[in-house]
């Protein structure tokens, strides 16, 4: 099981075990901080707590700091480990509220007979949990609980349902039954006495806005805004090896490193882009033109289609579960590009969940309009004449925005954002499984998310929903895989909690104001960025796998579509692809990457 996790920490492993109490804990590490102090499993001087830990802590300097006056003895000079172990036996379950960072540990507590297991807020470390009989497991990814001989194997119909639903599986569902994420926010104990698995959650994003009206209350917020980015990029630059930062030419991407820039000397600072070939997709003049005006030491990379073809398989192989964002080849590219010369690298991650980038929130007040103005009846025969639109393969065009946005117009507002991003309508998902299942079930998830926002505009739903769902289980999910798969870590500055706290308290009227997304950001940003990025539209890390799937350099192998699905189905997608008459490019995708998967995996 260690084994398997070799990409996730090349530098060392440690193994500790007792064999009478049948507990067993493994690590393998990639060393960042402490080098030479910060091996595990680690334990304290009496060996009564021991910890497996993957993740930074941010704040581990003032922790290390608090825990010593309360008379806490450490070991290593400077291991963010050792203060995790000290912080619960301080704090217990409480230690997670102290953090600023990112992790996924596992504390055995030998005085409380058990094991306390952690996942950081936004859940952007992976942490997977089974119990069979006796037996519980725990593992940060499924490709070593996979390698346990407990593990079994059946593929969760509820999963995969979902999964075409958002392109992802939701936590706490994994692709197989009884297997399942501990989602972010949350901690699990596990009793070895009674055998018995608690989930608790500590914290959950929110939106609470307060009154921000008062004469020059936007400059104020905007310096204030500065500040908290300042200082979020200044923790996330510490580290014992080489650093760099994803330089796109984006807004969020050139904020992190124009605050780098103000730590390190530029022409010390590594950036690093990937281009490709094809104009639609490509960012290249934007990170140029960024990496030009801050002096960085520029790293840039084109991406032919030939090549990532030839690495797709290579790519699938290595993740341990599907996941329907195509921009996971660019990702991992630009991570094994950034490998070369670092270990640890910032991303600009976070911003437009917190402050409204995505097109949807460009699309929402024009949505509101047409559902209130246009009845049912007449949207179905709209829709229908919609989708005759020729169909192109280039990124976001204007006929993929217009189909989308009329599909989702379909169903009630809860649904709007799930339908818009899901590869197939909850119909068709049915006709896919040749079973019904309500679209209530479907998007389970997505209406909770809605229904207990307690911002009052459409945008702070919306802002929850990709915040709590999509953030986690899609954004970071892909960003965690593409940087391990590399040995590379990846740190998101955007979701320094109090970054977070502050953004999460702002009115939706500072974040989306009059079709200008990221409205206080961009005013925050405006002295300390060119114009023409700030001015740019976003583009999104997309790939053309519309062209792959159409001209067959990717392609469905008939032999592999999973058990169960409808082939009458998927032969149509695929033929209505090639020929045209539709864009089938996320049904394809997704199915592409699931039957890979269960492919390997099911019949092993």
């Amino acid at each position: 099981m260690n084994e398997t996790l070799h990409h996730r920490g090349p530098d060392a492993a440690g193994e500790w075990s007792d064999a009478s109490g049948g507990i067993y804990l493994g690590h393998r590490r990639l060393s960042i901080i402490d080098i030479e102090g910060g091996a595990q499993p680690m334990w304290t001087h009496d060996g009564m707590l021991g910890i497996v830990f993957n993740g930074e802590i941010y704040n581990f300097r003032e922790l290390r700091h608090t825990l010593e006056q309360r008379g806490h003895v450490f070991s290593s000079d400077h291991s963010d480990t050792e203060v995790l172990l000290y912080g619960y036996r301080e704090w217990g379950a409480g230690l997670p509220q102290h953090l600023n960072g990112m992790w996924a540990f596992a504390i055995f507590d030998k005085k409380k007979n058990g094991l306390f297991l952690s996942r950081d807020r936004f859940g952007k470390k992976p942490l997977y949990h089974a119990q069979r009989g006796d037996t519980f497991m725990f593992a940060s990814e499924l490709t070593a609980l996979r390698r346990h001989p407990q593990f079994g194997f059946s593929p969760s119909t509820l999963a995969l349902k979902k999964y075409f639903a958002y392109n992802y599986i939701p936590a706490p569902l994994t692709l197989y039954e009884q297997v399942y994420k501990l989602p972010g926010g949350c901690n699990l104990f596990y009793s070895l006495a009674t055998k018995t698995v608690t989930v608790n959650r500590y914290w959950e994003f929110t939106i609470e806005p307060v009154d921000t009206s008062s004469p020059g209350s936007e400059a104020r917020l905007a310096g204030e805004l500065r500040d908290h980015l300042d200082n979020a990029v200044s923790r996330r630059l510490v580290s014992d090896v080489p650093l760099g930062i994803f330089l796109s030419g984006g807004i969020d991407s050139t904020a992190v490193a124009t605050f780098a820039s103000k730590h390190v000397e530029p022409r010390l600072l590594n950036t690093f882009s990937i281009g490709f070939e094809e104009p639609s997709f490509d960012e290249s003049a934007y990170s140029t033109l960024a990496a030009a005006a801050l002096g960085t030491s520029h790293h840039h990379a084109t991406l032919s289609i030939e090549k990532a073809v030839q690495l797709l398989p290579a790519i699938a192989a290595m993740i341990d579960e599907p996941l329907g964002d195509s921009s996971l080849l660019p990702t991992y590219l630009l991570c094994n590009e950034c490998r070369k010369k670092v270990t640890v690298a910032l991303g600009g991650d976070g911003a437009d969940e917190l402050f409204a980038g995505y097109d949807p929130f460009v699309a929402l007040h024009s949505a509101e309009l047409y559902a209130a103005l246009v009845p049912k009846s007449l949207h179905t025969g709209i829709r229908l004449l919609f989708n005759r639109l020729p169909v192109s393969h280039v990124n976001m065009s204007a006929d993929f925005r217009i189909k989308r946005t009329l599909r989702g117009l379909g169903y009630e507002k809860p649904l709007w954002n799930p339908v818009w991003q899901a590869s197939l309508d909850p119909a068709e998902i049915n006709e896919l499984f040749a079973d019904h299942t309500p679209v209530e079930e479907l998007f389970s998830e997505a209406i909770d998310s809605w229904e207990h926002c307690s911002g009052d505009t459409i945008v702070d739903r919306t802002l929850e929903y990709f915040t709590r769902l999509y953030l986690q289980n899609d954004i970071l999910t892909k960003v965690d895989r593409a940087g391990m798969m590399n040995s590379l870590e990846v740190r998101a500055p955007f979701l320094d909690i109090d970054l977070v706290n502050f953004a999460r308290r702002l009115p939706s009227h500072l974040k989306y104001r009059r079709g200008t997304t990221k409205y206080l950001l961009r005013k925050a940003l405006a002295p300390l960025l060119p114009k023409k990025i700030l001015s740019r539209r976003k583009k999104g890390f997309g790939v053309p796998v519309g062209t792959w799937f159409k001209t067959g350099q990717l392609g469905i192998d008939p032999d592999q579509i999973p058990h169960g699905f409808d082939s009458g189905f998927v032969n149509r997608q695929i033929v209505t692809h090639k020929n045209g008459t539709r864009d089938n490019r996320g049904f394809l995708w997704n199915l592409w990457m699931l039957s890979d998967i269960l492919g390997r995996n099911v019949s092993r």
